[in-house]
């Protein structure tokens, strides 16, 4: 309701101002594609599609690379929950480490697709629940013990704090009016030296041929980076599977 008032009230105060400036008998009549109506009109439509452009470019570039950050954070974080585990007491150790490689190749081989499509697998949050209640609830018997479980359930907090972002970044989107006015000005931009009354022939309308297919491709392009783990920014599971190498390195050295 918001933006449609807005887009009256503009086209009312440019009606009104018309209507005002058309009383005055110094006004002339402004009919060429050329003059100073077109050309204002043209400039300032230029200038609002490169400005929703840029912003349709600049958000989702901009989430994705904080959501390719984020992961290698997750994916640190269980290396060194990990690295961690191996002063756990008893059996503890070695179970908490598989729980850990169990979740990681679950990110990449099960959740991975989901996030495409901006959604996020439920049995993962599950997961990590599950193994911050099993260490918490581990016995201590000494000082040593204590200090390690402490330790794995700082790098699990951080490995949830992480998931909760990633599960964020893969919901996020620009917002749908964003992607319509890119949409809408680019096709007013096209459009409106015919609008102004232009009729270009011959080799004069090769230039708006070419403006059309960058204007074209480039909305596309919008939409097309517009999931952080999708599309050509797309965010890859590269940070977990190599986490995945690094607890098989870890294993080998113990």
């Amino acid at each position: 309701m918001a933006y449609t008032l807005s887009i009256l009230a503009a086209v009312g105060a440019v009606a009104l101002t018309a209507l005002v400036f058309r009383r005055v008998k110094r006004a002339g009549e402004d009919r060429d594609p050329s003059g100073p109506s077109a050309a204002h009109a043209g400039a300032m439509l230029s200038a609002m599609f490169l400005l929703v452009f840029a912003i349709a470019i600049i958000v989702p570039w901009t989430t994705a690379d904080a959501a390719r950050l984020n992961t290698h954070a997750e994916s640190q974080a269980a290396v060194d929950a990990y690295w961690a585990a191996a002063e756990l007491p008893g059996s503890a150790s070695e179970e908490v480490r598989r729980s850990l490689r169990e979740y990681v190749a679950f990110v990449v081989r099960d959740e991975w697709p989901l996030m495409k499509e901006g959604r996020m697998h439920p049995v993962g949050a599950e997961r990590m629940d599950d193994l911050r209640a099993r260490v918490t609830a581990l016995p201590a018997a000494n000082d040593d013990e204590e200090d390690a479980k402490a330790q794995v359930l700082e790098h699990l907090r951080a490995i949830s704090t992480a998931r909760a972002q990633r599960t964020a970044d893969a919901a996020a989107r620009p917002p749908d009016g964003l992607l319509f006015l890119t949409v809408l000005t680019g096709v007013l931009v096209v459009i409106f030296p015919f609008l102004a009354g232009a009729r270009p022939r011959g080799l004069a309308i090769l230039p708006l041929v070419a403006t059309a297919a960058l204007i074209g491709f480039g909305t596309y392009l919008t939409w097309d980076i517009s999931r952080a783990f999708d599309g050509p920014l797309a965010v890859g599971p590269e940070a977990f599977r190599g986490a995945l190498d690094e607890f098989a390195r870890i294993t080998g050295k113990v």
